[in-house]
């Protein structure tokens, strides 16, 4: 052996990384430290000592975090990057042991050792004993592992140097850090190779184990796999023999539906068809979730179930009487629906259309309908719908689609010829998403209907047999083509003699019944329950007045309680107690005649009302002044009237330039309450002509009528709702316009033997009767 070299070379620590001898590769260098080692090395002889850190994660290794033997490498080209990195090519010559540390900055340099150089004669036979352990084993490691490429067994075959074997086994197949350095620092040969030898031993156990965990874990994967491959088998088999299995068995449970369905011709085709899809469709396909949905939309629907009707006429009026008083045309009209049922066998369901103001029934009547016919009810609220799709369903493209509501009421009910409420169908909307007041006319057109196709089930329906009921409170907002399909029965409100009886009749013993209380423990007389009619509800039908029984009863039943009484007794003088004070009052007759004042009547979707209209003429310059928040069209029947006025001026004894004198305030009291329509024009032109000539109006008169230019009265609505109102106020004279007379059959007979009722076509007319002490003669 030959004396020891020392060499004085720049240090480059390694991150991760272990060069051996023999060893050609680049990485990359960032460290401001290792950028001087590598500008120092450049210059002496482009040599440079790499040694691995014994920590890769330490920025700034000190002298005790690098390992002492690492490889004396010369330095084959550098290349610049971006971001101040540099990316080296080395080869490495030789092993180095670190014998002192020179200098820490601007680099590390140190003194190394370089290895003692062996004569390998001596060792020959041991060498060659070991080495062809090491290939025998290396052998094996590469059959076990898929990280190393066959190609470098062939490589290390080859090899005749013993002392380069290990070094290029280690760079090529070992991991850790720790085991590339325990070769490294092995600078006899024999020690190098043992050393490699024990490593890949120890790591042929690890990958021995890691196979069997892959094998056992690929051998369950392909059993899995089997087994789906057998159940296909078994499914192809079982088809070929005809046998069932889980599909083909809810294809027989979905073929017997449709045969106990009874669906017609193009239903069953349909069904059969979507069936057919099922059948060959696998167990957990999504599309047969859905054609399992549609097929049961069709088999649960009644295609021919109907429920028979109960045509006895007698028993029919007789439970309509005895769930509501009055509404004599509703009752009357379903009676005649029976009566014509029972002479022709067949008849259409009609298509009636409850109109009237909120409370008197409308809902509730359709219900007592259903139940005299002995059919299923189904009730549904239109009143805000703004997409077709309620109506019509959505189509099976959509996810999630389902029917309309059209069609799911009637699966619901069960039965092919329930009676259908369209609750509301005056308050229907519509935007972009269709409307569905359009849709509704094929629902409810007797022609139509018989063939009706929602969009989900694209199937024909036949809804003909279904009794179409619809309410609203306003004919207004009806589209015309819808309300064309329907037969119209006005609903009026009731009267006050019709809500009494409703009340003790009705409204009391519910209420009793819900509160738990006897009909022994309470005592209301006719007289509070008139005072609670006027005095604390103003509507046309009984909501409130029900509300308010409700509230007497919860009262009543306290005082029950906590009083330990027997009995309690409502009266006239202790109704506040129980209700508070009035809410309301209502006009009464003024007790004198007055100038420029005349009553009004007027409809309002709670009933009917009086208008006390004033006038005032004023010096001015003709201006007419409206105020009370009047409409247009009110405004408009003001402006007609005092036309009329003054082309009559002459026979009024009025100037004939009065108009450009004279201002005219016509004032309707209660201004923070809208007003409209035309129903006052008649009322107006006669207090300003009352105001005008200084003319009192008879005061127990009241009056209504639209007024033209040529002073002719036509007619107007509400003509009930208005006479009861004045009935109400205590007024017995009473001028409508003359054809009008014919609206008088609905009020009361009770009613009109205390009023004085005259028809009157012209305004001439009115003014003969409305004032008191006339200065001119009417023409």
């Amino acid at each position: 052996m030959s004396n020891e070299d020392i060499k004085r070379l720049p240090l480059l620590p390694l991150r991760g990384l272990t060069i051996f001898p023999y060893m050609v590769l680049h990485f990359d260098v960032g460290r401001p430290k290792s950028i001087a080692a590598l500008e120092a090395a450049m210059v002496n002889d482009q040599e440079i000592f790499l040694s691995s850190q014994v920590d890769s994660k330490i920025n700034e290794p000190n002298q005790n975090e690098i390992y002492e033997v690492g490889t004396i490498a010369k330095i084959k080209q550098m290349l610049k990057l971006p971001g101040d990195t540099i990316r080296v090519l080395v080869e490495g010559l030789e092993r180095g042991k670190i014998l002192d540390y020179v200098k820490d900055e601007p680099y590390y340099e140190v003194d190394l050792m370089t290895p003692i150089k062996y004569n390998y004669r001596d060792m020959e036979l041991e060498m060659e004993a070991v080495a062809r352990s090491v290939l025998s084993v290396f052998e094996k490691f590469v059959k076990l592992s898929s990280k190393v490429s066959p190609e470098i067994l062939l490589t290390v075959t080859s090899l005749d140097d013993y002392d380069r074997l290990a070094d290029i086994i280690a760079a090529n197949t070992l991991v850790k850090t720790e085991d590339k350095q325990r070769v490294l620092e092995a600078f006899d040969p024999v020690d190098r190779l043992e050393n490699l030898y024990e490593i890949l031993t120890r790591e042929i156990e690890i990958l021995e184990i890691e196979n069997k965990i892959n094998l056992r874990v690929r051998r369950q994967i392909d059993k899995v796999q089997r087994e789906y491959y057998l159940r296909e088998q078994i499914k192809a088999i079982q088809k070929e023999l005809g046998e069932s299995d889980g599909i083909s068995e809810e294809v027989k449970e979905y073929q017997e539906k449709i045969e106990k369905a009874n669906l017609p011709e193009e239903a069953l085709e349909k069904a059969n068809k979507e069936l057919d899809r099922l059948a060959r469709m696998g167990q957990g396909s999504a599309e047969g979730s859905v054609i399992r949905t549609y097929l049961d939309w069709i088999t649960d629907l009644p295609w021919d179930i109907q429920t028979d009707d109960n045509l006895d006429l007698k028993n029919a009026a007789k439970i309509l009487d005895e769930d509501h008083y009055g509404l004599t045309k509703v009752k009357e009209r379903v009676i005649e629906y029976l009566a014509v049922r029972q002479m022709t066998k067949s008849m259409k369901g009609p298509i009636l259309c409850f109109v009237g103001p909120p409370g008197v029934g409308k809902t509730s009547i359709a219900k007592s309908i259903a139940r005299s016919l002995d059919r299923k009810f189904i009730q549904m609220s239109v009143g805000g719908v703004r997409d077709e799709a309620e109506i019509r369903g959505h189509r099976r493209t959509y996810v999630g689609a389902i029917p309309g509501r059209v069609i799911s009421s009637i699966k619901h009910a069960g039965t092919k010829n329930p009676v259908f409420l369209l609750d509301e169908i005056d308050k229907m909307s519509s935007d972009f998403r269709g409307d569905p007041a359009s849709a509704l006319l094929e629902v409810l057109d007797p022609e139509q209907n018989n063939a009706f196709r929602d969009h989900y089930l694209e199937l024909a329906f036949d809804l003909s047999n279904v009794m179409f009921l619809t309410t609203a409170n306003n004919l207004d907002t009806i589209p015309r083509p819808l309300l064309d399909r329907m037969e119209i029965i006005h609903i009026s409100g009731y009267t006050e003699e019709e809500k009494l009886n409703i009340a003790t009749k009705y409204l009391i013993p519910k209420q009793l019944k819900e509160h738990g209380i006897s009909k022994n423990s309470i005592r209301i007389t006719e007289n509070t329950i008139r005072n609670i009619i006027n005095y604390y509800t103003r509507e046309s039908g009984v909501r409130e007045l029900e509300r308010q029984i409700a509230a007497i009863c919860r009262k009543v039943a306290r005082r029950l309680i906590d009083d330990k009484v027997k009995s309690v007794r409502i009266t006239e003088n202790n109704l506040e107690k129980y209700l508070g004070i009035p809410k309301y009052r209502y006009d009464k007759v003024e007790k004198n005649d007055e100038v420029g004042i005349v009553t009004g009547l007027a409809w309002t979707p709670v009933g009917g009302d009086t208008l006390s209209i004033e006038v005032v003429p004023m010096a001015g310059k003709g201006k007419l002044v409206l105020t009370g928040q009047l409409g247009d069209v009110m405004k408009e029947s003001a402006r007609a009237g005092f036309s009329y006025i003054r082309s009559r001026s002459k026979e009024f004894g009025l100037e004939d330039d009065f108009h450009e004198q004279t201002d005219i305030h016509i004032h309707i009291p209660e201004g923070a309450i809208p007003k409209d329509g035309p129903s006052a024009g008649i009322t107006m032109t006669t207090a300003v002509v009352s105001a005008l000539l200084g003319v009192k109006v008879k005061s127990n008169l009241a009056m209504t009528g639209e007024i033209t230019l040529r002073g002719r009265v036509l007619p107007v609505g509400g003509i009930k709702e208005k006479i009861l109102a004045a009935h109400r106020a205590g007024i017995t004279n009473i001028l409508i316009p003359k054809e009008n007379e014919r609206d008088l059959i609905d009020i009361p007979d009770n009613i009109k033997r205390n009023l004085t009722i005259r028809a009157v076509e012209t305004m001439d007319e009115v003014l003969e009767y409305a004032l008191v002490d006339k200065a001119f003669k009417v023409m």
